[in-house]
């Protein structure tokens, strides 16, 4: 007599092969590399429209404004329309209109990524009932469970906001609520000097109001070449910016017309208003993690692997939910890397290891591989080549002068190391730089700049004098 074969066990049905949490760009990077590879997909998003914190409240309407603040100095500071029409001045709601306008256009378009790619959006708050069922809130009470084999949290970040301090005062702002400004201060305190703080320091300079910018490190961006952050410190100190280095508050006083911060140091200030810009956290707090045995660190960070799977086998996560770089840029390539993993098991590539930074001060910071001190510390032979840009006949024409490009190259095989850039357009001057760098073996050379040929006249033309004034050095 045959012995019936033992059923198989059948799969679980599920309704979606992966389920997106959040829209922001990692998100969208995941969604749309599965949805391509013809796979069941749906996203969830806390809010109304798409495109997360990136789009509404990060980086998007802070470039916004800052290219509109940049403009109006570039306006006031070009002696061809001052002196015939005087110094111009906007009110930080005008432009705020534009920055308005720049949102609507980015949800617009990235809605129609998920129409064109057929997948399912659903809007609520999202949290784990199992490793396979998410329940969905919506906003007038009413609830979704929907299922997947797989998921991906890419629910961004918030500004950190401690507890000691009030932020439901009129007075008082952290960087996203920082963009609802409705008055016209004269002066303002901003508490944290990264990223996000000298942004907001040049910006709110450049409209003219006074800037205590507090920043609790020994010096500014202590992350970037020291050349770099000295020349960032001396520009906005020539502009008006008061720095105040190694502080740290005790304690914030809102008043009826202003603010008081007070200093570990015994310091008092006072300023229309306080923008509060230490750090950020994770959005990991209403997932309900814990019931998939997840377990954030202090700053609601997740931990991942190399393929941005978490300690539970059928989650993943990207973005700023993860920590380093939390860059939009790279949070999206993370998200399709993730997406690799999920389909193939592995993700067949990661970041790469030179990351550009782009800081959107005024005037712009961006820089890519090392750094002069990297350099030292580990004893490479390397030399510099720099090129300033008052002396670049394009530089002069938009009376865009202040800054420099820096070229870092190994003095003995002339290997391009370090790139950084302080000045107008510095953010897509250094994608040049970069293509370079990341060519391997002899393409990767100083003598690339030497005999390409640049239009003239262009910022790009810095790389070709900064190679020869490096050039120069060599003996």
């Amino acid at each position: 007599m045959t012995k019936k074969a033992p059923a198989r066990k059948a799969k679980p049905q599920f309704q979606y092969d992966a389920v997106v949490i959040g829209t922001g760009p990692g998100g969208e990077g995941v969604a749309m590399q599965l949805a391509k590879a013809g796979k069941r997909v749906a996203v969830v998003e806390r809010y109304q429209d798409v495109g997360g914190g990136c789009t509404h409240w990060g980086t998007i309407p802070s470039k916004a404004l800052r290219h509109s603040v940049s403009r109006l100095i570039e306006y006031n500071n070009t002696p061809l329309f001052s002196e015939n029409q005087g110094n111009r001045h906007v009110t930080f709601a005008d432009i705020m209109k534009h920055a308005s306008g720049v949102i609507q256009k980015q949800t617009k378009l990235r809605s129609t990524f998920y129409d064109r790619n057929r997948v399912s959006l659903f809007h609520g708050v999202a949290s784990f009932v199992d490793a396979n069922t998410l329940k969905i809130e919506r906003n007038d009470g009413s609830q979704d469970m929907i299922t997947a084999e797989k998921f991906a949290i890419a629910t961004g970040s918030r500004p950190y906001t401690p507890a000691d301090i009030n932020f439901d005062h009129p007075r008082i702002y952290n960087s996203d609520t920082i963009l609802s400004l409705d008055h016209e201060p004269k002066s303002i305190i901003i508490y944290g000097a990264g990223v996000i703080g000298s942004e907001y320091a040049s910006i709110f300079r450049g409209m003219g109001v006074k800037v205590d910018l507090v920043n609790m490190r020994e010096r500014l961006l202590s992350f970037l070449d020291a050349e770099i952050s000295d020349a960032l410190s001396y520009h906005l100190w020539n502009n008006g910016v008061v720095i105040r280095n190694t502080e740290t508050y005790t304690s914030v006083e809102g008043t009826d017309d202003g603010v008081i911060l007070n200093l570990e140091s015994g310091k008092r200030m006072r300023a229309d208003c306080l923008l509060f810009a230490n750090g950020r956290t994770g959005n990991t707090d209403m997932l309900n993690l814990a019931a998939i045995g997840l377990k954030p660190d202090s700053r609601g960070q997740l931990s991942v692997n190399e393929n941005y799977q978490t300690s539970v086998d059928n989650v993943f996560a990207v973005g700023d939910v993860i920590g380093y770089p939390s860059l939009a840029s790279a949070a999206y390539n993370q998200g399709r890397f993730a997406a690799e993993a999920m389909l193939n098991g592995k993700a067949n590539a990661g970041l790469i290891e030179d990351i550009p930074t782009g800081i959107y001060t005024i005037p712009e910071i961006s820089s890519v591989g090392k750094t002069e001190q990297e350099l030292t510390a580990a004893k490479v032979p390397y030399e510099v080549g720099r090129a300033q840009f008052k002396h670049l006949a394009r530089a002069q024409i938009a009376s865009t002068e202040v800054g420099s490009l820096k070229i870092l190259f190994h003095r003995e095989t002339k290997q391009i190391l370090g790139i950084h850039c302080f000045g107008e357009r510095a953010s897509e001057i250094v994608h040049i730089g970069q293509a370079i760098m990341q060519q391997k073996g002899e393409a990767n050379s100083l003598d690339y700049f030497v005999n390409t040929t640049f239009n003239y006249p262009t910022m790009a033309e810095a790389y070709r004098v900064a190679a020869l004034n490096g050039l120069n050095r060599i003996f």
